[in-house]
C-alpha cells in the first residue's frame, strides 16, 4: 500500500521548519535537498542530513497507510506554510509523487525514492547523560561569532572545542573558538558528574553543528548528549541529531591565557563603551575596521578613519592608572565579545601596545575573550 496520512498543520510546520537549516545547503546530491518521509503506525518521522548533521524527528499523524519516500524539503515546507487549512492530507501515488490535500487546495509534488536517501547513522543508546538545555545555550551564545568561516585555511578554527573538567569537586563544561585573530571562552558548572561523561582527547564541533545544536537546545528543558568518537549524538523524546565531529588539533589557548598579565587593568563601562565603538566603526575601512585607541590615565579616545569618507572621534571615561598606550585593534571584534556579554562594567587587561586584549568581567562568570592587536 501506498503512503496517506493526516497531519495536523502546526505540528507538521514545527517539524518542517527545524529542518530546514540542514537541507538548504548546496550540495552535489539532489536526495539531500528532500527530507525523508516514513509514515510508521505511531505517526510520521522526517529526517533530513547534509551527511555533516543529521536530524530525525517525530511528528504525531493519523496514518491510514505505512510506508515512506523523500519530498524536496523547501517546497514541501512552502506548501504547508501556506495552507489555509489546518489539516495536511498526503498520499503517495505512482513514482514517488504525491498529492497533497490542504482544505480546498490540491498540489502534486513529485519525490524521490527513499531508496536512494542516506542511512541515518548509528549510535550507542547506553552512554547518554542528561544536561539542563540552557547549558548549550549559554556555552553556544558566548563563543559561536568567533568560530572562523570556511574558507579559514587551518581547518580546526571552523570548530569550537568542547572541553570537560572537575575541579574542586565541582564538574564543568567548556567551549572554545578562534578564527586566528581572537579567541572566545565560556564555561558552565553543571549539576552531572562528568568524570565517566565520555569526550575524544580533542572533540571540535564544526560551525554548522553547533548552530543546529543551539536551535535543538531551545525550548527544551533538558537534552540528552552523548559524545562518541567520531560524532555527537543529542536527543529527547521526539528528536534525534547527530553531528559529525572534525578531526584535527585546537590552538593551546592556556598559553594565550597565560601570556596575559593580570595586573594592568582597565575598567570601562560596557553598553557606554559599545556604542562609542559601533559610532567610531562608522569611519573604519570595511576590511579590517582598524580603530586606535589612546589610553591615559581614566580617559581613552577612540578614532577611525576612511581614506573616502572621514574620520571620527569618540571619548570615554574609564577607571585606569596604568602608562599610556596607544594601541591599534579590529573594532568588529570587540563589539561582537561586548554584544555576549551582559555586565555593566567590563575589565580589559593588556601588557602592552604589541600585546592582546584580554577582556572578562567579574558579572560575567566563565567568560573570557582575548583579541589580538593590529598594527597602525
Amino acid at each position: 500500500m501506498a503512503l496517506t496520512c493526516k497531519v495536523q498543520k502546526n505540528n507538521f510546520i514545527e517539524g518542517l521548519a527545524s529542518l530546514q537549516n540542514i537541507t538548504n545547503k548546496r550540495g552535489t546530491l539532489a536526495i539531500l535537498s528532500n527530507i525523508l518521509v516514513e509514515a510508521t503506525s505511531n505517526g510520521l518521522v522526517l529526517t533530513a542530513t547534509d551527511l555533516e548533521v543529521g536530524l530525525k524527528l517525530f511528528v504525531p499523524a493519523e496514518i491510514e497507510n505505512t510506508g515512506k519516500l523523500t519530498l524536496p524539503s523547501k517546497k514541501i515546507f512552502e506548501i504547508v506554510r501556506e495552507s489555509g487549512s489546518d489539516e495536511i492530507i498526503i498520499e503517495e501515488t505512482e513514482n514517488s509523487w504525491v498529492k497533497i490535500k490542504a482544505g480546498m487546495s490540491t498540489y502534486n509534488l513529485a519525490g524521490i525514492s527513499s531508496d536512494e536517501f542516506p542511512a541515518f547513522p548509528e549510535f550507542d543508546e547506553d552512554t547518554f547523560t542528561s544536561f539542563e538545555a540552557h547549558i548549550f545555550l549559554d556555552l553556544i551564545d558566548k563563543v559561536v561569532f568567533s568560530i572562523a568561516g570556511e574558507q579559514e585555511n587551518i581547518y580546526s578554527l571552523t570548530s569550537a572545542l568542547i572541553e570537560k573538567e572537575k575541579r574542586d569537586g565541582v564538574s564543568y563544561l567548556k567551549m572554545v573558538s578562534s578564527d586566528g585573530h581572537r579567541l572566545s571562552i565560556m564555561e558552565k558548572d553543571v549539576a552531572v558528574d562528568v568524570e565517566n561523561f565520555y569526550m575524544n582527547d580533542t572533540t571540535l564541533i564544526p560551525k554548522k553543528g553547533i548552530q543546529e545544536l543551539r536551535k535543538f537546545s531551545e525550548n527544551r528543558d533538558t537534552i540528552d548528549v552523548s559524545f562518541e568518537k567520531k560524532q555527537m549524538v543529542v536527543r529527547d523524546g521526539d528528536a534525534v541529531m547527530v553531528i559529525r565531529l572534525k578531526q584535527g588539533e585546537f590552538p593551546q589557548y592556556k598559553a594565550i591565557i597565560k601570556s596575559v598579565k593580570i595586573d594592568n587593568c582597565l575598567k570601562i563601562n560596557r553598553i557606554p563603551f559599545l556604542d562609542s565603538l559601533k559610532r567610531i566603526n562608522l569611519f573604519t575601512e570595511d576590511i579590517f575596521h582598524t580603530i586606535q585607541l589612546q589610553i591615559e590615565e581614566n580617559t581613552m579616545v577612540l578614532t577611525s578613519q576612511n581614506a573616502d569618507i572621514g574620520n571620527a572621534k569618540d571619548e570615554q571615561h574609564i577607571t585606569y592608572s596604568g602608562v599610556p598606550l596607544t594601541l591599534g585593534f579590529n573594532c568588529r571584534y570587540f563589539i561582537e565579545t561586548l554584544q555576549v556579554m551582559e555586565c555593566e562594567t567590563v575589565e580589559a587587561y593588556i601588557n602592552s601596545e604589541n600585546s592582546p586584549c584580554l577582556i572578562k568581567s567579574s558579572e560575567d562568570k566563565g567568560f573570557i575573550s582575548i583579541v589580538m592587536p593590529m598594527q597602525l
